[in-house]
């Protein structure tokens, strides 16, 4: 039986612990900023980015990887005879998944591409999950169809502070001319069948930490949680604010957080966090 190998886009929320445990290869999206294009996980960091997104003179451009990335990691993967799975984020925010298509059918190597319909820490749910069936002997078609299940268990809630960066990147369209009326107001989106919706929005904080409360009472009362991620754009008083309460509810589970990556925060903005889970 030939092994199955992963390789997915730098937007997953895979900790580094997780990418060397599972051998998961990893192809990086770029970022621009003021003329200088920097690569996730090689010439920049999460935790580098939001401090030169707020000092750049403009909003920082954000890239697919090349085709050609995607080949050279398929072919090298697949000189052994070996599978590849690829897991994408989201078609509805990044071209990423049409590219890694393109490349595959032009790779040697027998390739399945998969639109994740998420990002970030829900992506990497699906990619453990995923790569546990694997372990177990799994064929590419059962990994396919575990990260189908995780998907439609999983919840990603994101708070936004400022809405210029949201608006200004163009990746929600179709509420732009909503959004764009309503920067001093705070919203809540959520993913929903691989789509950025519009939860709810008010103003203030305090509209926040209310909304959140609504959403944690949702995962206290409904099936049993077996994953939970924050993500955020230096949102550190709000983080903590969030962790604390997530303990209290779920104490058996060990939450990951972290700076999410330049591509997405590029496009949420300072002061942007995000809560991901999946539930039994």
């Amino acid at each position: 039986m030939s092994k199955i190998k992963i390789v997915c886009d730098s937007s997953a929320g895979l900790t580094e612990e997780e990418i060397k445990k599972y051998d998961i290869t990893i192809v990086p999206l770029t970022v621009m900023i003021d003329g200088t294009v920097y690569t996730e996980r090689e010439t920049i960091t999460n935790d580098q980015f939001p401090g030169m997104m707020e000092k750049a003179k403009s909003l920082p451009k954000t890239s697919q990887p090349p085709i050609g990335k995607f080949v050279e990691a398929f072919d090298k993967l697949g000189a052994d005879g070996s599978q590849v799975l690829c897991v994408c984020m989201m078609e509805s925010i990044s071209g990423t998944v049409h590219a890694a298509e393109q490349a595959a059918n032009m790779s040697s190597t027998d390739v399945t591409v998969v639109d994740s319909h998420t990002t970030d820490r829900c992506m990497a749910f699906q990619i453990i999950e995923a790569a546990k069936v694997i372990e177990n002997g799994g064929s590419v078609e059962d990994t396919v169809a575990k990260m189908q299940d995780v998907f439609s268990k999983s919840k990603l809630f994101l708070a936004i502070d400022k809405l210029d960066n949201l608006v200004a990147g163009g990746r929600v369209n179709r509420f732009a001319g909503t959004l764009s009326k309503l920067l001093n107001i705070k919203v809540m989106l959520e993913i929903k069948d691989g789509e950025i919706t519009i939860d709810s929005k008010g103003r203030g904080t305090k509209y926040i930490h209310k909304t959140w409360e609504r959403i944690l009472k949702q995962m206290a009362d409904g099936p049993k949680v077996k994953a939970i991620g924050i993500s955020d754009v230096q949102a550190t008083k709000e983080v903590a604010w969030l962790k604390e309460r997530l303990e209290k509810l779920f104490p058996d589970i060990d939450i990951v957080v972290r700076e999410t990556v330049p591509i997405i925060a590029t496009h949420t903005g300072m002061g942007a966090n995000s809560l991901h889970y999946y539930t039994e």
